[in-house]
């Protein structure tokens, strides 16, 4: 019998709660561990949110800091590698970085090197400029060739990092995200959620899970909600999730006299409950994605959810609970279509046995995983 333990590096910015974060953990939680032992680099010598279970369940959070100093970084990879290796697998998360992190790994003869994409960035290189040009042509030129495997999330996903021709290249394919469906099995007391709250039983709860970058629109979203609320005074906003935007969020929030019906809940490890026992319809206004891990999650709540056209199709598991409105349409015309569909899903809507059937379960990812590491 083989009984070959693969040893796998991740490389991610810092283990707080997140998409890529958090499939991450689904994957550590279920992977047999005794063949697949996960091991994360970060880019940051702060505590975060998962460090502490991962450590609980045998895997280390290895800081190497500076990645904007590349000959500092390079020299602090390879010893981190020499000291904690070997390792058979760099599983790289951190974008166009990755080309840089698979070409020292090659260096230092890690035998599959895995670039992830896990965002559609196409919009945002269009942008950018000339330096930033040069730095994304040359990681994607090391990711070409120093990659042994491409991985991406969604279609688009992956055109980001690889290319319009990525199909055509073998060593690149998709992996879809996959969730713990059982959270979502469970029926959470909503009365003491919304109690704890300080929301009424029957109010209506729109909800939103995200960081607060400029990706995640919470701008917008707070101009749609202050529309929603003429067609339904009653609302509630929850918004879980931190980040640099929050403090910037909560004065227009002020500003639009909402701050009693938004509720800023701050990162949380209790999403499932909150989606099951407290909200009523997600709203999801990004500016782009690769395949957000929440909205999976939502559908698996079996919520309404009223979406960017931005988001990949691919996230369109449960048809009947997802409705699409461009990103140019007026917040009046996403307020009114929010109320409609809530009043559109149907009653007897089994969305939990559509995920169960699906390749978005965590069990579809870490067979998956399994097969490419080899474990």
């Amino acid at each position: 019998m083989d009984t070959r333990v693969v040893r796998i590096l991740h490389v991610v910015g810092g283990m707080n709660r997140g998409g890529i974060e958090t499939w991450l953990m689904h994957v550590l939680r279920h992977i047999d561990r005794d063949r697949c032992k996960m091991d994360f680099l970060v880019h940051t010598d702060h505590p975060c949110a998962y460090d502490e279970e991962i450590r609980s369940l045998g895997s280390k959070i290895i800081p190497c800091l500076n990645p904007s100093r590349p000959w500092t970084y390079a020299r602090k990879f390879t010893q981190i590698l020499r000291k904690h290796g070997p390792y058979a697998v760099v599983h790289s998360h951190v974008h166009h970085f990755s080309g840089y992190v698979v070409r020292l790994a090659q260096r230092a003869g890690v035998p599959l090197r895995i670039s992830h994409s896990h965002n559609d960035t196409t919009n945002l290189e269009a942008h950018s400029g000339m330096l930033r040009h040069a730095y994304l042509a040359l990681m994607k030129r090391w990711i070409e060739r120093h990659a042994s495997l491409g991985i991406a999330c969604s279609r688009e996903a992956a055109i980001a990092l690889f290319g319009l021709t990525w199909e055509a290249n073998p060593r690149r394919r998709i992996l879809y995200y996959g969730i713990d469906l059982s959270p979502f099995q469970t029926v959470p007391d909503s009365g003491k959620i919304r109690t704890e709250l300080g929301i009424p039983p029957d109010a209506l709860v729109i909800g939103h899970v995200g960081r607060f970058s400029q990706q995640k629109n919470h701008a917008f979203l707070i101009v749609i909600f202050s529309e929603l609320i003429k067609l339904q005074p009653d609302a509630y906003l929850l918004l879980v999730g931190d980040g640099e935007l929050r403090p910037d969020i909560e004065r227009r929030v002020d500003e639009a006299g909402l701050s009693t019906r938004v509720l800023f809940l701050g990162s949380r490890p209790d999403v499932p409950s909150l989606m099951k026992g407290t909200v009523d319809v997600f709203l999801f206004p990004s500016l782009y994605e690769g395949l957000p891990l929440v909205l999976i999650e939502a559908q698996a709540a079996c919520l309404p959810c009223i979406i960017a056209d931005t988001v990949p199709v691919e996230v369109d598991i449960v048809k009947p609970l997802i409705r699409r409105v461009g990103l140019d349409t007026p917040p009046a015309i996403w307020a009114g279509t929010l109320v409609n569909h809530l009043s559109s899903v149907p009653t007897d809507l089994k969305a939990i046995n559509v995920l169960k059937g699906s390749p978005f379960t965590i069990e579809s990812s870490v067979s998956a995983l399994a097969e490419v590491y080899g474990g």
